[in-house]
């Protein structure tokens, strides 16, 4: 069978041959249903009608063969074939037999059922076709059954539409080397879908996975619950040697595409279960909607993600801001196709403008060309030993880029100015650190002075973006190890990138007069546990199968991080994932000072003056 159907007769005229095979079934269909409850008379028919027959057939077929031919029946493909196709072969044959039962009735006499011939000549045709095609279907799944000796048994978990879809594109796609061996679903168990069994729910994975020796695990339920969800994930990531895929939630398939293509490696965000935040929307609209939004550092992971937050809310313009030309094209193919497909979004302006903070007097012709009504400032160095190296960088683009862009909102009179801050400003030990400790005092110095309301957003690590450590993990994962950590008591602060997008726009309604305003983010992890339990997901064994090496602290790194000073005194507000941070007063001007003499150092200091300058300003400012 391998050879028949890779044949090149049979793959240069498949066509034909289909067209042959359907026109050979409906020759016999429509000769049945002449002869039917005539059999003790076949002879004494086909010598008086052989002729009629001969003709009526022949008639018959060129009928078929135009109507399938328009309705392109022999160009389905039969390893696909589903409820689309069958429909169309129905009316083809339902078209053709209509023209066909007129012309049967002025071809034989009245003694020539015409009634059995109506009803049964395009049930036969019908039940033919479909039997060569699920035939067909049979032998393909067979051949790659017998060639499935390195395929991965493998459970999918649900039993609703997803896991159908799945299980579907699975049996004729074998781009993930899955033998489904069963399904679990917690409503239906000891039930079946499409010939595969339920074999318990949710809760039976711990027994059932080493029962089948299960090796791959698809989580097929897109719009489970964030509980559910890590509930299952924790079960699984205990099981050995178990690769775990999980389709993407708000699954929406174009037609004819393939699900494979919304399957996704398990991520650490499920397990940490870090979720949506939950966001005044009202609120948040009230200083956006049909304004000018500027967004400095918009080609980044933070950037783009409050470019993309900020394009829900409808503002009359976004102009992304950024050095790096290639993340700013992207972003803007990401608009346009919400433009596109969305008409709700069709008012939208957004334009990209190369620009570095470092430049003041192009930021200015910037600010005056699209007079921002509010500035989102996420534009930062933040790699802590690049930092250590030449903290002149860090000092440059974090502390007097950052100060430009400041000055330029003043100056332009912009109504907000929220500033992207981070958990490595708190008690810094490294250059990067103080650096955007230092931005935020600069903050607070501008505090209540003028028309712009400023306000600071401190977070953790964002997980996912760019150079984090789940890409790097995933990365020497996929080389075949090791996983490199720093130490293996470290640990650190993990939020989504949406998250952390969202809890932002959601704190610049409540800036007001150079708050620090902290996101909550939940318990520290330990980034051995991170390793582990991505290796695990990953469906290896930590330390057999991928090693973890500890390569010991980077200079400037710390073992953990804070979210706040020993003076500041964290407040609620209205959203229990925002705390707002004591606000220092601070004088401009003696600060500025200062900020003079770091710049003069900058230009002809070492990097050791730098730094230790750098820090004695922050130390300043302690309380």
């Amino acid at each position: 069978m391998d050879k028949l159907f890779g044949s090149k007769i049979y793959l240069n005229h498949r066509f034909k041959l289909i067209m042959m095979l359907d026109l050979a079934i409906v020759a016999m269909g429509t000769l049945l249903a002449i002869l039917l409850d005539r059999t003790n008379y076949v002879t004494e028919m086909l010598r008086d009608f052989g002729n009629e027959i001969l003709l009526f057939i022949g008639i018959s077929l060129v009928i078929y063969a135009i109507v399938f031919k328009v309705a392109g029946t022999n160009k389905a493909l039969w390893s696909y074939l589903g409820i689309k196709e069958i429909i169309n072969i129905c009316v083809a044959i339902l078209v053709s037999h209509f023209i066909c039962t007129i012309i049967y009735d002025l071809t034989f006499p009245k003694n020539f059922s015409y009634i059995r011939f109506t009803i049964f000549a395009p049930l036969l045709i019908i039940a033919g076709m479909m039997f060569v095609r699920v035939v067909y279907r049979a032998i393909q799944e067979n051949v790659r059954h017998r060639h499935n000796i390195n395929y991965k048994n493998t459970l999918i978990i649900g039993a609703g539409d997803a896991g159908y879809v799945l299980l579907k594109e699975l049996n004729k796609n074998n781009k993930f080397k899955a033998n489904v061996v069963g399904l679990v679903d917690d409503n239906r168990k000891n039930s079946m879908l499409n010939g595969v069994a339920v074999l318990g729910t949710t809760y039976d994975l711990i027994k059932l996975i080493p029962q089948y020796n299960i090796e791959l695990v698809f989580l097929a339920i897109p719009s489970i619950s964030k509980d559910d969800k890590n509930r299952i994930l924790n079960i699984l990531k205990e099981c050995q040697a178990v690769q775990v895929k999980v389709m993407k939630s708000g699954l929406s398939l174009v037609d004819g595409e393939s699900i494979t293509h919304h399957i996704d490696d398990v991520s650490i965000e499920d397990l940490l279960g870090r979720g949506v935040a939950q966001l005044e929307q009202e609120e948040i609209k009230s200083y956006i909607y049909n304004k000018n939004i500027l967004i400095t550092g918009a080609g980044g992971s933070i950037g783009s993600q409050i470019a993309r937050e900020v394009f829900r809310f409808k503002p009359k313009n976004i102009v992304l801001v950024d050095i790096n030309e290639n993340s700013l094209y992207m972003l803007e193919r990401d608009f346009d196709f919400k433009k596109s497909h969305d008409k709700q979004y069709e008012l939208i302006n957004f334009v990209s403008e190369i620009v570095s903070i470092r430049d003041k007097s192009a930021l200015e012709q910037v600010f005056q060309k699209y007079q921002p009504d509010v500035v989102f400032h996420a534009a930062a160095h933040k790699h802590v030993p690049l930092m250590e190296r030449r903290p002149q960088e860090a000092v440059k683009n974090n502390v007097f880029g950052t100060k430009n862009v400041m000055d330029v909102a003043i100056e332009y009179q912009v109504e907000r100015f929220i500033m992207i801050s981070t958990d490595k400003a708190v008690n810094p030990t490294n250059a990067m650190g103080a650096s955007k400790r230092l931005t935020e005092i600069i903050l607070q110095s501008k505090a209540d002075k003028y028309k712009t309301k400023f306000a600071a957003v401190r977070f953790g690590n964002v997980l996912g973006s760019n150079g984090s450590v789940i890409p790097i993990f995933k990365e020497q994962i996929k080389k075949g190890g090791p996983i490199t950590i720093t130490d293996k008591n470290i640990i650190r602060y993990f939020m989504t990138i949406p998250e952390a997008a969202q809890l932002v726009l959601q704190a610049g309604y409540y800036a007001s007069s150079g708050e620090i305003f902290l996101l909550d983010m939940g318990e520290p992890v330990k980034i051995i546990d991170l390793a582990r339990n991505l290796i695990k997901l990953s469906g290896f064994e930590p330390y057999r199968d991928i090693d973890i090496v500890e390569i010991g602290l980077r200079p400037g790194e710390k073992m953990y991080e804070e979210l706040s000073l020993d003076y500041e005194n964290s407040e609620k507000t209205d959203n229990k994932m925002i705390f707002k941070n004591t606000t220092l007063l601070i004088d401009e001007h003696k600060l500025n000072e200062k900020l003079i003499k770091l710049n003069d150092l900058v230009k002809n200091g070492n990097s050791d003056e730098i730094r230790s300058y750098l820090f004695e300003i922050i130390n300043d400012y302690n309380g």
